[in-house]
């Protein structure tokens, strides 16, 4: 049986706020081009049922796949739960994925529908033609024109039932490293990552989140739309990340918390100083991945909002380690554990290492509510990844003395060294602190002599000059010599997920 999550499900918590607080907003969605649509959770609940409908009337039953090929928009919202109330499964992906990509998504998932905007059409088409169990796709722009197919459709709920453990959604890993894995999300996933995230940050009624993250993934999913949904508040969603309008935008719209990853945090340093963003009423701004101190100190000096560290993955619903929103925050951490997780740090074999050591992030729980059911149709994965009730999450870490979690690497980013093991993100960390550095990633290439060489991918900053000796003598002042890089390239940008995270294989494809 469930603990916090009962046997709720999105259907009943969505009515339930619909008939509780029907007036009460639920969506500002705001297109950047000076179009803000603003729905309250009764007007919400009414278009998700449509939505229902008219996936009833395209043959979608309980268990079927829908893909949603969609930006930020009301329609992804609508389709989503409207999938949910029907029992189905939606499989959201990027809207800047490959033909390959994508038809593998489609194919792997076995989505029948696709609903996407006409940008995408050629892209469709083609995996259409690929992807034989796809029998039809749709558009959902020009948004009117999607709305009328909509009020063609009832308002009323939807028949149909589902469980809080049934299936209602895939969400592919980013693919950093490999294929993608389809993580398979139930009700009560949903529901237990947005209850733990709104009781990390007491997210009441009153709160508004800023929704800048793409939809497709699962921070936007489990961290601002779940938590405002379970705690009644609402949330103003942009039609994308917008550095120059996203303190204008965030104050226009009131917005109370927000969640954000490491590049864009740069991004947002990176725009002249403005005073007025500093006005904003923004009182908790949760990220992930590693900024430098220097960056932090930048940050509340120019906007004051108060920055969380957290970490958690697309397999673990909720966030299992944050920094406590009324303790002492660490920010060079990943913080503590959070309410309804228990979380290690252990060796090879699964024991736990002393605090200071370097062993892998594990998480215990439930699978099926917090942490994710499987991966789909990859039964060896999901073995390899959930043991004996613990989650293995392939991140390095140690602890501190005082319990907080220090983000050390990737598993597979460790780098060997002449017998030495070298964590990529240490590297990266110190040159990151030169001044004319923007970005970087470091990986380890293939050495005849010392098993694997170190090489540095340096962005500079914007009207900067740098050399690889540069780079290289930087890091030999400030890194024991094993570490230091040998090999330095530049590139104008490092390539990226739609979240941030740096697509390491593809670096080293280049190598």
């Amino acid at each position: 049986m469930a603990t916090i999550v009962g046997n709720r499900t999105l259907r009943s918590v969505l009515e339930y706020r619909a008939r509780t607080a029907p007036e009460r907003t639920f969506l500002i969605y705001d297109d950047l081009d000076g179009e803000v649509t603003r729905l309250s959770y009764g007007a919400f609940d009414a278009q998700v049922n449509r939505a229902a409908h008219l996936l009833l009337g395209l043959s979608v039953r309980s268990g079927d796949k829908i893909n949603l090929h969609l930006p930020n928009c009301p329609a992804f919202l609508y389709l989503w739960f409207g999938a949910a109330k029907i029992g189905a499964v939606i499989m959201p992906t990027n809207v800047a994925a490959t033909a390959d990509e994508l038809a593998f998504m489609v194919e792997h998932s076995e989505s029948a529908l696709a609903f996407t905007y006409a940008a995408h059409a050629q892209l469709l088409g083609e995996v259409k033609g690929r992807c034989h169990g796809l029998r039809e796709v749709l558009y959902c722009d020009p948004a009117e024109v999607f709305e009328a197919r909509l009020a063609e459709h009832p308002r009323t709920p939807p028949p149909g039932d589902c469980a809080s453990r049934d299936e209602v959604a895939i969400l592919y890993t980013s693919g950093t490293t490999a294929r993608p894995k389809g993580v398979l999300v139930t009700n009560a996933n949903y529901l237990y990552a947005g209850e733990t995230v709104a009781k990390a940050i007491r997210l009441a009624p009153e709160d508004r989140h800023f929704v800048t993250m793409p939809l497709f993934h699962g921070n936007a999913q489990y961290y601002s739309t779940m938590s405002a949904l379970v705690s009644g508040a609402s949330m103003a969603l942009m039609a994308r990340f917008s550095a120059s309008a996203y303190f204008e935008r965030c104050i226009h719209h009131r917005c109370t918390v927000t969640s954000l990853f490491a590049a864009p945090i740069r991004m947002l340093l990176a725009q002249p100083p403005d005073p007025v963003a500093a006005s904003n009423r923004l009182r908790a701004a949760v990220f992930a991945q590693n900024v430098t101190a220097t960056q932090l100190d930048e940050w509340h000096a120019r906007f004051g909002a108060p920055l969380l560290q957290l970490w958690g993955m697309t397999e673990t619903m909720g966030t299992p380690l944050m920094n406590p929103i009324d303790g002492e925050r660490r920010n060079m951490t990943m913080g503590l554990p959070t309410l309804g997780y228990e979380v290690q740090v252990v060796d090879e074999q699964g024991k736990p290492v002393t605090d200071g050591e370097v062993g892998q992030i594990v998480v215990r729980g439930e699978p099926g509510e917090s942490l994710m059911k499987g991966y789909f149709k990859n039964p060896e994965a999901t073995a390899e990844t959930l043991r004996d009730g613990w989650l293995w999450s392939g991140d390095n870490a140690r602890r501190d003395a005082d319990g907080y979690f220090v983000f050390v690497d990737r598993a597979k980013d460790m780098i060997k060294r002449s017998g030495e093991n070298v964590a990529a993100s240490e590297v990266e960390a110190v040159i990151l602190t030169h001044p004319k550095v923007f970005d970087c990633a470091v990986i380890g290439v293939p050495d005849p002599i010392r098993d694997e060489a170190i090489k540095a991918f340096v962005v500079i900053e914007a009207g900067e000059q740098l050399t690889a000796e540069e780079v290289i003598e930087w890091c030999g002042e400030r890194l024991a010599r094993f570490r230091v890089p040998e090999q330095v390239a530049f590139r104008d940008a490092l390539p990226r997920t739609s979240v941030g995270k740096i697509q390491k294989h593809l670096l080293r494809r280049e190598r």
